[in-house]
């Protein structure tokens, strides 16, 4: 009997995680529209709550070295059972690492520290314009893309002009920009861009950080009220519908499992309107650091 509620167990995570869109990327690969982050996530905390999200079926991890827990995530892969090749697992190269020969070093580290033989997804985490390295750094990605160790490449933080610029000077694209976008701050410049160039648009802090009553405003309260679902569901959905990449962090259990259960409904082209127009247009809904101001 114990093993059949195992079995029941293991699949009811299996349908969990196949219920997930996977999108394609310009590297050949594909990604988990929803994942796990583990942004603020403390060290000694880390493989606790990322096993409960695997459990639970998550197969998305996102992590970077500056949050200093690739090792809770690489313990949790690694005493999950889980084949190494049904999850999808990101971290990111830290700003003082961008010149020389560093992005090669930093990769080694993380990968020592995840585990791992090699890491689906490899962003720089911030373009750090002042620092005048981030072309350096993205050249040392594509190279290192070229061997084992990386199977997709990507940015974070990067505007318009920080893509221009990479692109202009080595010829390759990201897979992905990992951006904050919200309801009130959706950097509409710089998704257009990407979809212009085939780049797919990951957006952190996809519910605000809770640094406005974003749950509040009628747009959202009324979509929940009409889906019975929670505020944080309808906006997660509303990712979703746009073809944003999220991977909300929680260290909440019943929250993970909500935040996974976001595709038996969908909002209707009224409701995704009035959620479009809660961004004011001018910047003020930013609620993390400008990408320029970063280094």
């Amino acid at each position: 009997m114990a093993g059949h509620h195992a079995d029941h167990r293991a699949d009811v995570k299996a349908e969990k995680a196949s219920d997930v869109p996977r999108i394609a990327l310009n590297s050949g690969y594909d990604i988990p529209q929803l994942g796990y982050g583990v942004f603020k996530v403390p060290p000694q905390e880390t493989e606790k709550f990322v096993s409960e999200a695997l459990e639970i079926g998550y197969r998305h991890i996102d992590t970077a070295a500056i949050y200093d827990n690739e090792e809770g995530v690489g313990a949790a892969i690694a005493t999950s059972g889980i084949p190494r090749d049904e999850i999808f697992l990101t971290t990111k190269l830290w700003n003082d690492r961008q010149a020389g020969d560093e992005p090669r070093a930093a990769l080694e580290e993380s990968i020592t520290k995840l585990g791992v033989d090699y890491v689906d997804l490899y962003l720089v985490h911030w373009p750090a314009p002042d620092n005048g390295q981030f072309v350096n750094a993205w050249r040392h990605l594509a190279a290192l893309s070229e061997g084992d160790a990386i199977r997709s490449i990507g940015v974070s933080n990067f505007l318009p002009e920080h893509l221009e610029k990479i692109h202009a000077e080595t010829g390759v694209l990201p897979a992905v920009n990992q951006i904050e976008l919200h309801p009130a701050y959706q950097q509409r410049d710089v998704v257009a861009w990407c979809a212009d160039h085939g780049v797919h648009i990951e957006a952190w802090g996809p519910l605000g950080q809770g640094k406005y009553d974003l749950f509040g405003v009628p747009a959202v309260a009324a979509a929940a009220a009409a889906h019975r679902h929670t505020p944080a569901q309808v906006v997660l959905r509303w990712h979703i519908q746009k073809g944003n990449i999220i991977f909300p962090k929680s260290v909440n259990p019943h929250r993970l499992r909500e935040n996974l259960d976001i595709f038996g409904f969908a909002l209707s082209e009224a409701e995704m309107a009035a959620i479009d127009a809660l961004d004011p247009g001018d910047g003020s809904g930013r609620v993390s650091a400008h990408p320029s101001e970063v280094h």
